[in-house]
């Protein structure tokens, strides 16, 4: 079993920038990808970005694509998500997800919430006008 925890969520306003952290314990050493999704009240979870944990290949949503960038820490098994020109349509809880089972290839399939064994329990964010 792997846990994710993530922090770094809370109220910014328009322009501005928050950094989210995804930290996972556990069995850490059978993770292949995490991957960042989000979901607004009303809405389906949407995909986010997703990244190789020991590659750091990354793969990203179109609506995010040059404002957010994930990276990981694998000493410190922790994934982040950084997020710049937050916009008040980026609001919604942010969930970090783990792939326990494959070999991370492929990332443009991580785009599914199928594709994930592990879910953290959410963090909000919310952007004002």
């Amino acid at each position: 079993q792997v846990q994710l925890v993530e922090s770094g969520g809370g109220l910014v306003q328009a322009g501005g920038s928050l950094r989210l952290s995804c930290a996972a314990s556990g069995r850490t050493f059978s993770v292949s990808v995490m991957g960042w999704f989000r979901q607004a009240p009303g809405k389906e979870r949407e995909f986010v970005a997703v990244i190789n944990w020991s590659g750091g290949s990354t793969y990203y949503a179109g609506s995010v694509k040059g404002r957010f960038t994930v990276s990981r820490d694998n000493a410190k098994n922790t994934g982040y998500l950084q997020m710049n020109s937050l916009k008040p349509e980026d609001t919604a809880v942010y969930y970090c997800a783990a792939d326990g089972r494959n070999s991370g290839r492929f990332l443009y399939t991580y785009a599914s919430p199928a594709r994930y064994d592990y879910w953290g329990q959410g963090t909000q964010v919310t952007v004002s006008s």
